[in-house]
């Protein structure tokens, strides 16, 4: 069984791209074939303008990591753990200090520098962490799913800072999420992978502009099941969502929404409200999988 097929992908310099797909796609396979960890049975790969085979220890010397493990020492404080990375990235002294304030200033966490990483919560180790494969300036991070289990307030937290980072420093940031609204807030373009085949590629308005359906709401009380029912058997109809008062309608292209409405206000249903919107990236991610 192939791991991954035929994954053709590009990344210009500079940009957030978003890696999603389900649990098992390839998506951490992915990273750690562009980080020569292993090597790829057949097809070839370039990071940075080294060959994955041949350039792996260059490619990593100017590339940052944070996978499955955030690699901080908890007994340690914050500035000792960024010492300690620094180190073994053979940073000068003077660059070292300055950097390591910069990063930590710049993650709000300069005023618990001193203390230990073990006392963080769970949304500044996560920073912290950030912070640690940023240290020696990398060209390229890879970021495996970043804001996994913060709240929301530290998840936006790091998400904006992360995108400051990107536009300041001129990092290309390579990241695997399963947040939708959080890939398409933060990343330039985004790639979906299922079962190891990449499905779609480009910026978060190509990828909604793939489908070219039309969405509607109706929110209404005492619509008919067969209504319903007869709007799911029909040609025009590509998907229906029914739940909270409302019924969801996924018109195929070209397809108006008013005989909808009206066959709604014909039935007898009280019509209190009708939105029409456009295709989300968690409609593009659910056809894509699904198909």
């Amino acid at each position: 069984m192939l791991a991954l097929d035929r994954v053709d992908l590009e990344i210009p310099r500079g940009a957030v791209f978003g890696f999603l797909g389900p649990n098992g796609a390839g998506k951490t396979t992915t990273i750690r074939l562009l980080l020569g960890l292993i090597d790829p049975t057949s097809g070839s790969a370039e990071v940075l303008g080294y060959d994955v085979r041949t350039g792996a220890a260059a490619i990593r010397e100017r590339s940052g990591a944070l996978l499955e493990h955030d690699g901080l020492y908890e007994r340690l404080s914050a500035r000792q753990n960024l010492e300690y990375y620094a180190r073994i990235w053979r940073l000068p002294r003077k660059d070292r200090d300055a950097r390591i304030r910069e990063l930590l200033e710049h993650f709000g966490l300069w005023d618990r520098r001193d203390a230990s990483a073990g006392t963080f919560s769970r949304g500044m180790k996560r920073k912290l962490a950030v912070a640690r494969t940023l240290l020696h300036r990398p060209d390229l991070v890879f970021l495996d799913e970043p804001t996994a289990g913060l709240d929301p307030g530290a998840a936006a937290s790091l998400r904006d800072e992360l995108a400051r980072l990107a536009e300041r420093e001129r990092v290309t940031v390579f990241l695997t999420t399963h947040n939708l609204a959080e890939a398409e807030k933060l990343c330039t373009r985004i790639g979906i992978l299922f079962r190891g085949t990449l499905r779609a590629c480009g910026s978060p308005a190509e990828l909604r502009m793939l489908s070219g359906e039309t969405r509607v709401e109706i929110i209404a009380a005492n619509l008919p099941p067969s209504l319903i029912e007869s709007w799911r058997a029909s040609p025009h109809v590509q998907g229906v969502r029914v739940g909270g008062g409302k019924v969801e309608l996924h018109l195929a292209p070209g397809h108006a929404a008013a005989p909808f409405v009206r066959a709604a206000v014909e039935s007898g249903a009280e019509v209190e409200e009708v939105r029409k919107g456009s295709t989300t990236l968690e409609d593009v991610y659910l056809r894509v999988t699904q198909e």
